[in-house]
């Protein structure tokens, strides 16, 4: 299929590359004969090629993204592919400065002022905002199919009432908003003390902000005080921020939780160390 998509979007290439840090989407580094690098990417499902296609096109004059050379829509055999622009830099790590860690706030802050347009809506960007409470509920008890079988059946049964109960503590929704749901270091690319750009927009909805902080508080805004303050002062500078306190311990839990469900159906032998990483973090939350 790569050969055939190289093919079809007549690229001449000098080497290729697979990108490692891409855990569902199969993408590709392509340096070209005349030096340019380009981005080939097979998203995961037909549904996540049309989301992020539409992500693109919605947030190109106001967010820094990958410019959208071509796409493709697929056929019997492959969901589709598109090309990217490379964006210079390297991925966000807790080892950056402050001035850094604020405008990280800053462009997410931008990305929840996006709302959705009621005079156009979105054809394959989901608005769940309304029915917030039940879209949590169904992403929960859906991977909870996958996790049940995986997992002792007492950690089990205690997640489930920790769910309960915790969903009852959570403050109003804030939104609707454009929501990442995968907004963590791995897709914030710095360059040069600069934030370069966001990518993969495969999971995006219009909902509640509250879900959208989990994976970047944990990889990254937890790991320096400085950090976490400069943050919520670009954030603030932009829009205002929730109260994280009251919205973090139950997403981070969920999201532990439905982690383990996606490493049931992506496969465990290849995922088993993310898949340990977050029943250890179950385990903490819950026991």
């Amino acid at each position: 299929m790569l050969e055939r998509l190289i093919d079809m979007f007549k690229l001449e290439i000098s080497k290729i590359y697979e990108v490692e840090d891409s855990f569902s989407s199969a993408v590709y580094k392509c340096l070209l004969t005349n030096g340019q690098n380009i981005i080939l990417k097979i998203p995961y499902s037909k549904v996540k090629l049309n989301r992020e296609l539409e992500a693109y096109r919605l947030l190109s004059e106001s967010i820094p993204t990958p410019k959208l050379l071509n796409y493709w829509l697929g056929d019997e055999n492959c969901v589709g592919a598109f090309l990217l622009t490379e964006l210079k830099g390297e991925t966000l790590t807790p080892n950056t400065s402050s001035s850094i860690a604020f405008q990280v706030g800053q462009i997410h802050g931008k990305l929840h002022t996006i709302q959705p347009n009621e005079n156009y809506p979105s054809l394959h960007i989901n608005n769940v905002f309304q029915n917030w409470s039940q879209f949590v509920d169904a992403q929960f008890y859906n991977f909870a199919k996958d996790v049940k079988p995986i997992i002792d059946d007492r950690l089990y049964k205690l997640a489930i009432k920790k769910f309960e109960t915790m969903k009852q503590e959570l403050p109003s929704p804030d939104g609707p908003s454009f929501i990442h749901m995968d907004f963590r270091p791995g897709n914030i690319i710095i360059n040069k003390n600069q934030i370069s750009g966001i990518i993969d927009f495969e999971t995006v909805r219009f909902g509640s902000t509250e879900v959208d902080f989990t994976k970047l508080y944990r990889d990254y805004l937890s790991h320096n005080e400085n950090l976490y303050l400069a943050y919520k002062e670009g954030y603030n500078s932009i829009r205002p921020l929730i109260d994280l306190d009251l919205v973090l311990p139950f997403y981070s839990f969920t999201d532990s939780f439905n982690s383990l469900g996606w490493c049931k159906r992506r496969g465990l032998s290849k995922n088993i160390n993310f898949f340990e990483r977050n029943l250890e973090m179950l385990k903490e939350s819950v026991l």
